[in-house]
């Protein structure tokens, strides 16, 4: 039996306490030291004494431990505290804040989620200690998994075995990203904010284990300074944005006021032009200057007062949506405003080659439109005062032409009307219902001088219709032509459908009244072919304008009707017009037509056919036939 070794008593296990607890020696050191006294046959006293001095040195290990783990809590929440009061990027801060929260609770990874208002879910905002993309890809539903239960109930929740943890609503992705990443116990705190959760911050390991109510202290530590990073970070981000909108409605009143300034310094121009006298064109071509584009300047029914005309394509609808709004609209490449007095429309005004106006040229074309109306409110007035003193005139040239032709002609040119210069004369009436003449006779007048603005004509109501004098200069065109355009132009500006009648140009009083007595006469016939809302000369009625016209074009007359056949025959040697002629005089008869011509009833029939082909398939219907039959006899006549 061994001898026990020679008592020294306890002071050098003391001693190798103090040096363990000076070194940060492991707990398990400190059971060594009893363990080393046994072996040695320390007595039981001195035992006991060991035995209490580990158990407070391992007292004053854990306190040291607790004190130093705290210390570098403390130091983790100064640096975080650092970095937000150095206005450190948002996504510097909250990367450092989850790297802390890896690093005091020595787990594997760290992360923190945020809400996605416009998908209605949330994503993984920063990601430390992570390897699985898929885990870093996710995306969580509200309340799915630990996440959803912290946001839902705003409390921490720790998880140690998070795959096996029914308190949740485990969903396929998020457990696939959980597994991908290997995680396996998990803690989440929330970001509170004003009492609303506004993310979540999780520490996860990828083994079993439990979270001490330290480390949730201190995990919602660092949630609550994520929180307030986030919140500072929105903050700013509400500072720098009221400060860029506060700087664009500065940009917007310099502007604005750059705008009203070069608007008033247009009008003013503008308004010095019509005050000067200046005409329309005048107008379009400043406005055109100031803008840098090309303008056109319409009357009511669409037709250019200055300027070129616009597509009628959508116009209406454009100038409608003017009227609406009060102001200038897009109408394709162009811009369109309408021309108002009051409520009344003058006219339009159209820009071309603008197609990207900013507002203060937009307000400035605008302003011209209204300095538009002023000066055709001024061109009105006295037009209509012109107008009503030689409507005067042209009602007593109509009246008694040949009572003092002189006098008349002499007072013509006082007015501005040389008489004995060429004219044309349309006759204009109503083609509306009975019982509406007077009302309706009132409303052409008023259209004809709305028609008549600008040009040299003259107008006046003479008996049941409304006569219009125009200078035969070639810009009325022929007395068909002017007829017909009158007659639709008269229509959009009364309101109702007009028939017009045109007389042959002419010269001198007696002349031009013997013109207006043609285009009565072809009112008339317009009005019995039931034609009414049409424009025509006698020339156009075929044989009625033979018969209608002072002229008595008979060669005119044939030409229009037998024309196509008599080139035919011309170029080609046939004998068309007299087989014509032939196939009327027997009465229709192709037998007794092809005995006449001594031909085979097959030519006949060809030659016909023939006939239809150039004077078109209604050639044999009672009314075209009746015209064909005496243009025949008239061209037998004039070859005799």
């Amino acid at each position: 039996m061994n001898d026990p070794l020679p008592h020294t008593g306890s002071a050098p296990a003391l001693r190798r306490l103090l040096d363990l607890l000076a070194s940060g020696a492991a707990t398990e050191d400190f059971a060594d030291v009893l363990a080393d006294a046994r072996r040695r046959g320390a007595p039981g006293a001195v035992l006991s004494e060991i035995d209490d001095a580990t158990w407070q040195a391992l007292r004053v290990h854990r306190t040291l431990r607790q004190h130093r783990r705290r210390e570098a809590e403390l130091t983790a929440l100064f640096d975080t505290a650092g970095d937000l009061a150095a206005s450190r990027g948002l996504d510097t801060v909250l990367q450092a804040i989850v790297r802390r929260a890896r690093m005091l609770l020595g787990t594997d990874t760290a992360y923190l989620t945020l809400p996605d208002e416009a998908a209605g879910d949330t994503y993984m905002r920063v990601t430390d200690g992570s390897v699985s993309v898929l885990f870093q890809t996710l995306r969580l539903s509200l309340g799915d998994g630990l996440g959803g239960l912290v946001a839902q109930t705003a409390r921490p929740y720790a998880t140690p075995d998070y795959r096996t943890d029914e308190r949740f609503h485990h969903t396929g992705t998020i457990d696939a990203g959980v597994l991908d990443e290997g995680l396996v116990a998990i803690i989440g705190v929330p970001l509170l904010l004003g009492g609303q959760v506004i993310g979540v911050l999780f520490a996860a390991d990828r083994s079993p284990r439990a979270f001490s109510p330290d480390e949730v202290a201190l995990l919602c530590t660092l949630a609550a300074h994520a929180a307030i990073a986030l919140d500072t970070a929105k903050s700013l981000a509400d500072t720098r944005a009221a400060l860029a909108e506060l700087n664009t409605a500065n940009e917007l009143v310099r502007a604005h006021a750059a705008a009203v300034q070069r608007a008033e310094q247009g009008h003013d121009r503008l308004t010095d032009l019509v005050l000067r006298g200046a005409e329309v064109p005048d107008v379009a071509a400043a406005v055109a200057a100031l803008l840098g584009g090309e303008i056109a300047v319409l009357d009511t029914g669409g037709e250019p007062l200055a300027g070129r005309a616009a597509p009628a394509e959508g116009l209406a609808e454009a100038v409608a949506a003017s009227r609406s709004e009060g102001r200038s609209v897009r109408h394709g490449d162009a811009w369109v405003c309408a021309v108002l007095a009051g409520q009344e429309p003058l006219g339009t005004l159209v820009l071309r080659g603008r197609p990207g106006l900013d507002d203060a040229d937009r307000r400035l074309f605008e302003r011209a439109g209204v300095v538009t109306a002023l000066l055709l409110l001024l061109r009105r007035s006295v037009a209509e005062t012109e107008n009503r003193v030689r409507g005067e005139l042209l009602a007593d040239l109509l009246t008694a032409p040949d009572r003092d032709p002189a006098g008349l002609t002499a007072r013509g040119r006082r007015l501005g009307v040389d008489l004995g210069r060429p004219h044309l004369v349309l006759v204009a009436e109503p083609a509306g219902a009975p019982g509406s003449a007077a009302t309706d006779r009132s409303r052409l007048a008023g259209a004809a001088g709305g028609y008549l603005f600008g040009s040299r004509g003259i107008s006046a109501e003479h008996g049941e219709a409304v006569v219009l004098l125009l200078p035969d200069d070639g810009s009325a065109g022929a007395p068909q032509e002017a007829a017909e355009r009158a007659a639709q132009r008269l229509a959009r500006l009364a309101g109702f459908p007009v028939t017009v009648g045109a007389g042959r140009p002419a010269a001198g009083p007696v002349a031009l009244a013997a013109s207006y007595a043609e285009g009565l006469r072809c009112v008339r016939a317009l009005r019995v072919l039931g034609r009414a809302g049409d424009g025509a000369s006698a020339r156009a009625l075929g044989f009625l304008g033979v018969l209608l016209g002072d002229g008595h074009d008979v060669d005119g007359f044939v030409g229009a009707t037998l024309g196509p056949l008599l080139d035919y025959d011309a170029r080609r040697g046939t004998e068309l017009v007299r087989t014509l002629r032939a196939y009327f005089d027997c009465g229709g008869s192709l037998t007794r037509a092809k005995d006449e011509l001594h031909v085979h009833v097959n030519t006949v029939v060809q030659r016909l056919d023939r006939v239809e082909v150039l004077l078109g398939r209604d050639w044999n219907h009672p009314e075209r036939s009746l015209e064909l039959q005496l243009a025949l006899r008239l061209q037998l006549l004039a070859g005799a």
